[in-house]
């Protein structure tokens, strides 16, 4: 199949979440099974120029009329991987402090940067030189992709029979805008309505996508469920619902070439379960580098997140006293919210024998503190899919996981199947539950025979995005058939 994903980040080009990594892996396990793929995506300067690639331009222009003004695009390409990437170029635009927006906020353009960006694409997607089979796209940020097909670019002979996937990483960013851009970005106003794209008399870019697409994706089986639910749907659960025969979840995978203990760079030892002596080793190493006393019996909680709200990280305030009275030991790797960033540097001065906290992204640590880790710890209030746990499972660091989202799909509980278990779930988004299970899992930990089982079921479980793309090539293929 010549398939096209269109998306506003990949990894390694520019990244601010799991998106990125999704972009970054996916198109090269559909290549591996004999797929053509091409990734479009805008051209962040700054971003790109960082990263080691080699940028090429390609001689390509593409000139589109946006908000009252023609504008010329140059396209520029990458190959890595046996994929082919092209980056929609637009400076003033695109080569800014951030993707989306500054501390203070989203970018009141865009709407005009990202439908611009769609335009561009469809485009370029016009101009392949085999009939395109399937259109990918990611988010708010390409949700209009699959209506301006139908309205407009559909007449094209490559766009002819091309079928749409639009997938919901996070329903929670909607790409929200006034109804002037309507006109401003020529968008055919017959759509703006209650079971269109209006949203309390604004544009909607994530209804566009969910009502025009032929099919609708999430990360995870549950979050497909979820989301059909007052609880999760984000005021989107009734649209969804009309919506639901095209609606199914693919759960991630994570680079396994990457997320390696067998061959990782970046920890001091390594290991895998013919061998685990490596994930000790690594643990008193990273005990060492936080400058927390040397204790292979201590129970090290391990913690890498966005300190946000959805995250859970109220339920894990309450209980840090507890846990250092108790004897654990806890390192925290994370950015986000000033208040807690404030509440966890000021425990970690108080507690500086038990608690590590780190607010600067530092890769490295990351992969040594998901090596050295006992317990990874994920109280998210809501996890579309989530890859920490699938990378700290690659690891032998048993997570112990709030039941929701992708948590549930990817990790298995103790207390359903006590020989198949990777983790240990909780349910009620309280610092009670969460307490709880920690200190179940600790209990399990103080069981050698029951840990060394829970510990090497989570190292072996195949994280990879092999499975994952072959249920996409399969939804690929059936909606060509239809």
């Amino acid at each position: 199949m010549n398939i096209y994903f269109i998306a506003s980040e990949a990894s390694p080009l520019a990244k601010t979440g799991g998106l990125a990594d999704v972009i970054g892996a996916l198109p090269q396990a559909l290549h591996r099974h004999k797929h053509r793929l091409t990734v479009i995506m805008p051209y962040y300067r700054r971003f790109v120029d960082a990263t080691d690639v080699n940028l090429t331009p390609i001689k390509k222009t593409i000139s589109i009329w946006a908000d009252g003004m023609n504008r010329d695009c140059p396209v520029h390409q990458i190959h890595l991987a046996g994929v082919t990437f092209l980056l929609v170029q637009q400076d003033d635009l695109y080569n800014r402090k951030g993707l989306y927006g500054t501390t203070d906020g989203e970018y009141e353009d865009n709407f005009l940067r990202f439908v611009l960006f769609n335009r561009v694409a469809l485009e370029l997607a016009a101009q392949s030189s085999k009939n395109v089979d399937i259109l990918h796209c990611h988010d708010w940020q390409t949700g209009l992709v699959p209506l301006l097909l139908r309205t407009q670019y559909g007449h094209f002979p490559r766009l002819y029979k091309t079928k749409t996937v639009f997938t919901i990483h996070n329903l929670a960013y909607q790409g929200i805008f006034p109804a002037e851009w309507m006109s401003r970005m020529g968008i055919p106003t017959h759509h703006f309505h209650q079971d269109g794209l209006e949203f309390y008399g604004q544009i909607n870019c994530m209804k566009a996508g969910i009502m025009m697409a032929d099919a609708i994706t999430t990360v995870s089986e549950t979050y497909a469920k979820e989301i059909l639910t007052p609880e999760y749907g984000c005021h989107l659960d009734g649209f969804l619902v009309r919506h639901q025969s095209k609606l199914s979840g693919i759960v991630n995978g994570i680079d396994v070439n990457i997320w390696d203990p067998a061959n990782d760079p970046f920890i001091p030892h390594t290991f895998s379960t013919k061998n685990i002596a490596g994930k000790k080793k690594c643990k008193k190493a990273l005990q060492a580098s936080c400058g927390l006393p040397l204790s292979e019996s201590t129970p090290l909680l391990t913690l890498i997140s966005r300190l946000a709200e959805q995250k859970g990280i109220d339920l894990l305030l309450p209980n840090i006293k507890a846990w250092v009275n108790q004897g654990m030991q806890l390192i925290i790797l994370g950015s986000g919210d000033l208040e807690i960033e404030k509440s966890l540097k000021n425990l970690a001065t108080k507690y500086p024998h038990n608690l590590f906290f780190m607010s600067d992204f530092n890769e490295p640590l990351a992969h040594k503190i998901y090596a050295g880790g006992d317990m990874f710890l994920m109280p998210s209030l809501f996890e579309p899919c989530g890859l920490g746990q699938l990378i700290a499972m690659r690891y032998g660091n048993v997570p112990v996981v709030r039941s929701t989202g992708g948590l549930c799909d990817t990790v298995i509980d103790y207390n359903v199947s006590k020989k198949q278990a990777t983790g240990v779930h909780f349910s009620d988004a309280t610092s009670e539950a969460l307490n709880h299970a920690v200190n179940e899992t600790i209990a399990l930990f103080q069981k050698p025979a029951v840990w060394s089982r829970l510990r090497n079921n989570a190292l072996r479980r195949d994280s990879s995005w092999d499975r994952s793309a072959l249920l996409y090539a399969q939804l690929y293929t059936d909606l060509i058939k239809k």
